[in-house]
């Protein structure tokens, strides 16, 4: 972790099986500046702990019972932008990577990775880059290099970029979509990071030519 990183970062298991999260615990405790905050199970503890905890990330497994992963990453991603996500899995299907972008994850890591690669990929979601076990990363780019930036944003953030083509501020943005202006601000940067945009009046460009191309 750099000087990006926040000085120690607070981190949410979750997954359905209690000896998953336990064997995660036993291989993250001693990590230095990693404190694990909480545990849960299926989406509804998830994402009461993300609330109550502000964890800076959340290390979740792709196939829950009830709402999966990935599922689960899209309303982490709506209600709590600010929070990394980081998929553990034991599918290397290319389509689950997908969507876990699609989603809002910063990463997709394997569950039977080495210890090592499992630390490497928190600090580099921590310090905003994103991770992928070793040759899903390659084969993710290939897939993706047809797109364009605007097909790789997610859901709430292409409304987000409808509204500051109408003209709305964040603060009206939050009214309608029922966010706190923090979360829209969130979002902001998160579309400018993904845009390569610099500043708010270059965003507001973007989006108003992106609907005018749109009719």
């Amino acid at each position: 972790m750099n000087d990006t990183s926040p000085a120690v970062a607070r981190l949410i298991l979750i997954d359905d099986h209690p000896l998953v999260r336990d064997g995660l615990r036993a291989r993250l405790e001693a990590v230095r500046n990693l404190e694990i905050v909480g545990e849960a199970g299926n989406a509804q503890e998830a994402l009461a702990l993300a609330a109550s905890h502000e964890p800076h990330l959340v290390l979740m497994d792709v196939g829950m019972n009830g709402m999966n992963g990935i599922a689960l990453a899209g309303m982490f991603h709506e209600r709590f932008p600010a929070i990394r996500v980081l998929m553990l899995s034991m599918h290397d299907n290319l389509e689950y990577v997908t969507q876990a972008v699609r989603a809002g994850a910063s990463g997709y890591v394997l569950k039977d990775s080495p210890a090592t690669e499992i630390i490497q990929a928190i600090g580099a979601v921590l310090e905003g880059k994103t991770f992928f076990s070793a040759g899903l990363g390659a084969r993710l780019i290939q897939a993706s290099a047809t797109q364009s930036p605007i097909e790789r944003l997610t859901p709430r953030e292409r409304d987000i970029l409808d509204a500051l083509a109408e003209g709305l501020s964040s603060k009206q943005i939050a009214q309608r979509n029922d966010l706190s202006v923090r979360t829209v601000e969130t979002h902001r940067l998160n579309l400018k990071r993904k845009l390569d945009i610099e500043g708010q009046a270059e965003l507001i460009k973007f989006a108003v030519e992106n609907r005018r191309k749109r009719g």
